[in-house]
């Protein structure tokens, strides 16, 4: 259930004499009115927790006495420049220092419509808010209270008893009512009073769609940004899941790799088995086999191994030759390189480096003006 309360402002003339009367007031559930009154009645019912809601909100009324209305017309102008250009005009037509005064303008629903102008003071507002804040209220629009008269029937003027103030109603404007200045202004158009069920739908129309609000420019509500507790929690769960993700995913990798690394050795282990070794591990079995293989002249302490690694590495440098070449029972191949520029050199040095050899090389001058270089390579990477 959607709750609204709209509560009239006392006129800033009567909170300058103190705290003022206590408001008139209504309470609409769901666009029907379900109570009213001029007391503080409605402070219980509102502030009681039990009845909020997310579409609960409270509209505050200006008093036509410090608001007075006007409509202008412009018809050929768009509906935002419409707006504008009322405001400029009726802060030209005002009394008074333009900064003191705070002009608002509505804005029409499609061109050629009446565009509503308040003009009050900054003053007011001062008072009206700071009256608000007293009593712990902060409402989601200020309407001026003559804004909710509907105008009346072509060539006459309506009167309408809003909040305890009777307010005047033109095709154009809308003021306080007083009585030596009504009779001069209707001049001969008859007046009328509103009937008091049409004022209330206009009034349930008003707030549906207010026509213009008060608080706007320099007296627009600053954003406040609030938390959901709700949110909040699902939030710390998010993280919480996240790290817990994060921690797993190392855990499961590890123990993966862990049992991968199981498979390979045992594999090994089968393998060396069925080549006539047995060992309790692979890195044993490697060994025994490592060792077979060089007392036979194999395996990677064979001639073959690192000395095609280095015609590889020399066959992407063409500049590069080889001078001598010897091997040891070790697996350390040793050899000279000659080549014209010692970049040359470096470079099959930096690609044995890259297949894990360990090299060692001692640069020299060629007797032809070629560099060159004794090199020894480590036959086991």
């Amino acid at each position: 259930m959607s709750r609204t309360l709209l509560l009239w402002l006392p006129p800033v003339a009567a909170l300058g004499e103190g705290t003022g009367p206590d408001p008139a007031w209504l309470r609409v559930d769901d666009g029907v009115i379900v109570d009213s009154g001029q007391d503080d009645g409605w402070v219980g019912a509102w502030e009681n927790p039990q009845d909020d809601g997310p579409d609960d909100r409270l509209i505050a009324l200006a008093p036509a006495a410090d608001v007075p209305l006007r409509w202008l017309h412009y018809p050929d102008a768009a509906p935002a420049q419409a707006a504008a250009a009322a405001r400029l005009d009726a802060l030209k037509q005002s009394l008074g220092d333009a900064a003191a005064l705070h002009v608002v303008a509505g804005q029409a629903a499609e061109e050629g419509q009446a565009i509503p102008v308040a003009v009050t003071t900054h003053a007011a507002m001062t008072v009206w808010t700071d009256w608000l804040t007293a009593r712990g209220l902060s409402p989601a629009a200020i309407i001026p209270s003559a804004a909710a008269v509907p105008p009346p029937e072509p060539e006459t003027l309506c009167t309408a008893d809003v909040g305890g103030e009777r307010i005047v109603r033109t095709a154009d404007r809308a003021w306080l009512s007083d009585p030596e200045l009504d009779a001069m202004i209707a001049g001969r158009h008859a007046v009328a009073p509103l009937d008091a069920d049409r004022m209330r739908e206009a009034l349930l129309l008003t707030l549906a769609a207010p026509p213009l609000d008060l608080l706007s420019g320099s007296w627009k509500p600053k954003r406040s940004w609030s938390v959901d507790p709700a949110m909040l929690r699902l939030a710390k769960r998010l993280a919480i899941a996240l790290a817990a993700v994060s921690l797993l995913i190392p855990v499961v990798y590890a123990v993966r790799l862990s049992s991968d690394t199981g498979r390979a050795d045992d594999a090994v282990v089968a393998m060396a088995k069925k080549a006539g070794v047995t060992a309790p591990d692979a890195t044993a079995a490697e060994a025994e086999l490592d060792r077979r293989l060089a007392v036979a002249g194999g395996g990677p302490l064979a001639f073959s191994v690192p000395a095609s690694a280095l015609y590889d590495a020399m066959g992407d440098t063409p500049g590069v030759s080889l001078k001598t070449l010897s091997h040891r029972t070790d697996g350390t191949l040793t050899t000279t390189l000659a080549a014209p520029r010692v970049e040359d050199i470096n470079k099959v040095l930096l690609a044995l480096q890259a297949r894990g050899y360990r090299i060692t090389a001692q640069p020299m001058a060629g007797s032809d003006g070629r560099q060159m270089a004794n090199i020894t390579i480590r036959a086991v990477p």
